[in-house]
């Protein structure tokens, strides 16, 4: 029983960090159904256990919402436009915080406790989980034409036909969530102590390498988690210093490390699928090494798109488009202005097509919006404050490439009650993270 409840609730945690939509139910997908039963779940708490109380950083955290959404209304309503992509962004974020509350509460009601490792290790599951099915489709046929007459909705959700894709987990929106997990497990390592069992360690480091490579295949965004855990390794913790690389934990890391090179190389030689995968996945260091010039497809069409806005009216509110019009069914009709092939102004670049849709003063709003959500988390668990400002780092980082963001994660970590986290079995197994 317990065996079926940790795989309903490794499940449960999926359905909601990568959400899924059914072609049956178009425009319903998982994190609306788990939103809806946080709802109930919080409700009953409220009236009941008394264990529903929100928090002043919950309010601040909606009043930010609340402005990007206004200013959204504002942009889209002075340049008459109808893409609303962010008019509604309170209601998305209490979305995913509704559907993360109702992980979080499920996670504490199967172990009795609640944590930041207990759920991280729920997440790095996952991702493993999603890694895992997407090599096997990419090897079994029959798997991957059930999913794609299944799932409908964004591309997010399901990636193209020449991508790589989980259920659910497809592009840079993956992408980025791999990046925040492997962060986390660079935390976890990094900060272990001692006297825990090596079994923790090892899964942690087979994690990152399955991640970072599966992860990077799948979207290449999830390179720039893997860096940034690389450094915080390096500069900020230096659990890679000699002392601790000639330890046992390290050894198994460096056997894991040799395992996965050996059995890469060997798949590389023999599985033409896998090595166009890898050549996709990690193009650049390929492109290094075969031409001493780090170079990939993706990075050259992203040096194409810095487009800076022309008029001081786009600066200050945008042109209320986040989304190419011509693309749009819903706003093509009324859209006269330059076809782009890709995005609006056929930008990617976060930071940009946020300012062309709501101008400087949203963009500042959203960053505002994940700046206070870490603020948050950092003051109700002091020893955690790295693993928040790593993931902080990578969401303001991954900017610069798509416009995707990691609240998702955020969400979970703020759903946590820190007094029933002090409580937890977990609660000494983390050496203090320095301030």
């Amino acid at each position: 029983m317990k065996i079926l409840l940790y795989i309903l609730t490794t499940l449960l945690t999926d359905l909601y960090f990568f959400p899924i939509e059914a072609q049956a139910l178009p425009g319903i997908n998982s994190k609306m159904v788990l939103a809806a039963l946080g709802l109930v779940w919080f409700i009953i708490n409220l009236t009941g256990k008394h264990r529903g109380k929100l928090d002043t950083g919950f309010s601040t955290l909606s009043l930010i919402a609340l402005v990007i959404s206004i200013i959204s209304f504002a942009s889209v309503t002075i340049n008459n436009t109808f893409d609303d992509t962010y008019v509604t962004y309170i209601v998305s974020m209490w979305v995913w915080l509704g559907g993360a509350y109702f992980v979080v509460q499920f996670i504490q009601a199967v172990h009795g406790r609640i944590s930041i490792e207990l759920v991280a290790n729920y997440l790095i599951a996952v991702c493993v989980a999603q890694c895992l099915v997407s090599f096997i489709m990419t090897q079994y046929t029959p798997l991957r034409n059930w999913v794609d007459s299944t799932l409908g909705g964004e591309a997010y959700m399901r990636g193209y036909e020449d991508r790589v894709y989980g259920i659910g987990a497809a592009l840079d929106v993956a992408g980025i969530r791999f990046s925040g997990i492997l962060v986390v497990i660079a935390f976890l390592t990094a900060n272990l102590k001692s006297h825990n069992t090596n079994s923790y360690f090892s899964w942690y480091v087979l994690s990152f390498i399955f991640i970072t490579i599966m992860g990077s295949i799948i979207g290449r965004s999830t390179m720039i988690g893997a860096i940034i855990g690389l450094c915080y390794w390096t500069f900020i913790k230096q659990p890679l210093s000699i002392k601790n690389i000639v330890g046992r934990r390290w050894g198994m890391a460096i056997a894991i490390l040799l395992i996965t090179i050996t059995t890469g190389i060997y798949l590389y030689n023999t599985n033409n699928t896998f090595h166009n995968n890898i050549r996709f996945g990690f193009e650049g260091f390929f492109s290094w090494i075969e031409t001493g010039e780090w170079r990939t497809n993706s990075t050259d069409i992203l040096k194409t798109m810095v487009v800076f806005p022309e008029s001081l009216h786009t600066w200050l509110i945008g042109d209320g488009y986040i989304e190419n019009p011509s693309n749009n069914p819903e706003i093509a009709p009324y859209y006269t202005g330059e076809i782009y092939p890709g995005f609006y102004m056929n930008t990617d670049i976060g930071y940009l097509r946020f300012i062309f849709y709501f101008g400087l003063p949203g963009t500042l709003a959203f960053i505002a919006l994940f700046v206070c959500a870490f603020y948050i988390l950092q003051r109700r668990f002091p020893a955690y404050r790295w693993l928040f400002l790593l993931i902080l780092a990578v969401n303001l980082i991954c900017w610069i490439k798509v416009s995707s963001d990691i609240f998702p994660l955020f969400a979970l970590f703020l759903c946590i009650s820190p007094s029933e986290a002090r409580n937890s079995l977990d609660a000494n197994t983390l050496a203090a993270a320095p301030a």
